[in-house]
């Protein structure tokens, strides 16, 4: 017997050693799940290496992180993402974007009418679900779950460029609010973009996960997710690794588009009293665009960013107007009169906060951790606003913009089995939760 037991001993011991030996000298097995995180505005892939243990958001070609939201059509292709957005000016009737508020929604005809209306391209009901309508060399519709899974489509080539194996599994983050139909919606957009879907996970949880939260002893976590077109706020409580949404706020209609307009609006009031003429052309228009969205990224960092925009200036429009010659338009926003411009909006990130405190029945010093999710958050004034609302700094340790792709990689390990194992997160569902809408 205790031959028997020494044998024992000995082959257990020699399968630790190889096991040790093998992760130390022999190459990590190739991650074969990939996390999604399909986003309003943009939308990241990323995976979990095993081995080290590191999360790695996969860049696109150019070394891009994430893609835009966005997917064009033309009479020759489906262009989706960055290639989709260099097609919006030109063909913004067939260039669509926002579609995750649209995926798996059921309608009122006069709800859809109102939320679609600030759209250039058309969207029309089909029994309650709404549905897009192209016109390239024919007229047909698509669905949001198709444009969805074109986007899909495009960050699963991603990975599997970097990765160089096919991919054919996936986890995917939803936001919080969305029912059982939507989640459905989303996952049949993964479908039809040849990949299935492991598990699906609140995108606020997917954040936690990021920040570590789920592996610390904290217990009410407080999710300020703001990005380019929505505001969320979650409350989250956790006990053990099990993570419940107690409540949700926020607002469909702010974000950085909004901040980014504010400061475009400015800037062609600035055009027309140098010049005596607003832009009117597309292209004056574009460029004014692109360079005003970089000013607001450059003041997330810098105190001061430079405007500088050769444009057209054209008095009247039409086939007579002679070409204007070009003018160089110049101007130095500081990042005070950036605040000071979108300061009422600013403000309006307060209202779901209260809110979901109340409906928590928490006061503030109950929250012990504040994460910070979404490009947005990176604005100073807006740390500086929800640091004051608390008394002390939010978590800044984790990329907003990655902070949720980065949790989903983290999921798809876990249920890839990667090495070294990390505690997965358990959602507890709270099917009557309602999300409170500010707008």
């Amino acid at each position: 017997m205790s031959g028997e037991m020494s044998l024992f001993g000995s082959v257990l011991l020699a399968l630790l050693l190889a096991g040790y030996l093998g992760q130390q000298y022999l190459p990590p097995p190739t991650p074969k799940v990939i996390g999604l995180d399909l986003g309003t505005t943009f939308c990241s892939v990323g995976v979990f290496h095993p081995g080290g243990g590191e999360v790695e958001v996969i860049a696109d070609e150019q070394g891009r992180r994430s893609i835009p939201s966005a997917v064009a059509f033309t009479a020759a292709a489906v262009l989706a993402g960055h290639d989709a957005v260099d097609r919006a000016d030109a063909s913004p009737q067939n260039t669509v974007y926002d579609a995750k508020r649209f995926i798996g929604k059921l309608f009122e005809p006069e709800a859809l009418e109102r939320d679609s209306a600030r759209y250039p391209f058309k969207v029309i009901n089909n029994n309650g679900s709404a549905e897009f309508l192209i016109s390239t060399n024919r007229t047909f519709a698509v669905s949001p779950e198709f444009v969805g899974s074109r986007l899909l489509l495009q960050m699963k080539k991603m990975a599997e460029r970097r990765l160089g194996v096919a991919i054919q599994r996936a986890v995917i983050s939803v936001p919080a609010e969305f029912d059982e139909r939507q989640r459905n919606y989303t996952v049949r957009a993964a479908n039809l973009a040849g990949l299935e879907i492991l598990r699906v996970i609140n995108e606020p949880t997917a954040a936690a996960m990021a920040y570590g939260l789920h592996k610390v002893d904290v217990f009410n976590v407080l999710v300020v997710d703001l990005g380019g077109g929505t505001l969320d706020v979650s409350l989250l409580n956790k006990q053990g690794g099990m993570f419940l949404t107690r409540a949700m706020a926020g607002n469909n209609k702010l974000g950085g588009q909004d901040f980014s307009q504010r400061l475009l609006q400015f800037t062609m009031e600035r055009v027309r009293q140098e010049f005596g003429v607003a832009p009117t052309l597309k292209e004056d228009v574009h460029r004014l665009r692109q360079a005003v969205e970089a000013a607001k990224l450059n003041l997330t960092l810098q105190p001061s960013a430079t405007i500088e925009v050769p444009l057209h200036l054209r008095a009247a429009e039409g086939p007579e107007s002679p070409a204007p010659a070009p003018v160089l338009f110049r101007a130095t926003i500081g990042r005070e009169l950036f605040e000071e411009l979108n300061e009422d909006l600013f403000q309006k990130i307060l209202a779901p906060v209260e809110t979901v405190l109340a409906e928590g029945h928490l006061a503030r010093e109950d929250v012990d951790e504040i994460v910070l999710v979404g490009g947005s958050t990176r604005i100073p004034r807006i740390r500086r606003l929800i640091a004051e609302f608390f008394g002390k700094e939010p978590n800044t340790s984790v990329d907003p913009d990655l902070a949720v792709v980065t949790g989903v990689a983290i999921q798809a390990g876990i249920m890839g089995g990667s090495w070294p194992l990390q505690v997965s997160a358990i959602e507890i569902p709270n099917r009557h939760l309602r999300k409170t809408n500010f707008s």
